[in-house]
């Protein structure tokens, strides 16, 4: 049965939920389980030319958000941040620059739900004007209307990154139709989608694992993947605790094989060599403010360079790309089957 699954997922038919669900449930550490990261391993390198991603993304703000997602430390109700804190204009236009400097394929800028859409957007006109004209943008915010989505394109912002995440509406004040919608309307105005299956907890079904499998897949996305929940210390869903790296490197390659093999990207969060082994070709550097940090600069707490993720790369045997982001469009697939290089990557 897993056999005639995978072999479905790798000729790029669509997956059942019943076929995924399969899937989810198959054991760790079983020679079946083996199988799927394998062959999630293998649509990654067939859907990226066996090139992976280092993305990295500038945090602009750290403050109590009144969305009250029970996962997140901006949450107002989790009480981790009393008080708003944000990056002055030039040290979030420096490190930006400099993630540029380090050879990420793509720069993010983030911000709480709750920060002014004009003060980001003239702040991401510094940030896009100080950057090379090929570097790729991404936007990491809240909802947002057709109007700012078309001003998110004319900045010069390429895609976004959004989620229906994980009880959203039940972890949440935010209705998952709302997060649809903001999938459409950033289509609609020509912005590409990055989205993942996240944040992953113990307490999590399959059920709702595939649910947020299948939203993902439909959204039409240029990466999905899977990311673990980090516990935020002294909150109701903290105390749950953490799925193991393990077990997210087999809900990741589940989600691979789930997607379409236009798909080119398939991210995990937090970088690791074991997701990076099983099929993920994007991974995150980040600096500022995080949503799972409690601190209001990521790198004290959980996030890494882009040195640290090329490394993770290195150690899992993927190539990494140089240049602008394939997923985003920065760099054609053309062009990187005219480099000669992909035949022994990934």
């Amino acid at each position: 049965m897993i056999e005639e699954i995978l072999r479905k997922a790798q000729d790029d038919f669509e997956l059942t939920p019943e076929e995924i669900a399969e899937l989810f449930n198959i054991p760790l550490f079983s020679l079946e389980g083996a199988s799927i990261q394998a062959a999630a391993r293998l649509k990654s390198r067939k859907a990226s030319l066996g090139f992976a991603e280092v993305h990295a993304q500038v945090g602009l703000n750290a403050a109590p958000c009144s969305r009250d997602c029970l996962f997140c430390s901006f949450a107002s109700c989790n009480g981790v941040f009393k008080e708003g804190t944000e990056l002055a204009p030039d040290e979030a236009v420096s490190r930006a620059v400099q993630f540029e400097t380090d050879g990420a394929n793509a720069i993010y800028v983030m911000s709480t739900a709750d920060y002014p859409f004009e003060k980001f957007a003239e702040l991401s006109r510094e940030i896009r004007g100080a950057l090379r004209p090929e570097t790729v943008l991404v936007a990491n915010i809240g909802d947002f209307s057709p109007a700012q989505a078309r001003m998110l394109k004319d900045t010069g912002y390429a895609g976004i990154y959004h989620a229906l995440r994980m009880g959203e509406g039940r972890d949440t004040t935010i209705p998952p139709e709302r997060r649809l919608k903001t999938f459409q309307i950033a289509r609609e105005a020509g912005l590409l989608l990055g989205t993942c299956v996240e944040p992953v907890g113990p307490e999590h079904s399959v059920e709702e694992l595939v649910e947020k499998t299948v939203i993902t897949r439909d959204a039409e996305p240029v990466y999905s993947g899977s990311g673990r929940r980090m516990p935020i210390p002294g909150t109701r869903l903290g105390e749950l605790g953490t799925v193991s790296k393990a077990r997210m490197a087999h809900v990741q390659a589940v989600v691979r094989l789930a997607m379409y093999g236009d798909v080119g990207g398939n991210c995990t969060h937090e970088p690791n060599v074991i997701a990076a082994a099983a099929g993920a070709n994007l991974l995150w550097a980040e600096a500022g403010s995080r949503p799972r940090d409690i601190t209001v600069e990521s790198g004290k707490q959980w996030g890494m360079t882009v040195a640290d993720c090329r490394l993770v790369f290195e150690e899992a045997e993927w190539k990494v790309l140089d240049g602008p982001s394939l997923f985003y469009g920065g760099t054609t697939m053309e062009e990187l089957m005219n480099r000669g290089e992909n035949k022994s990557a990934g």
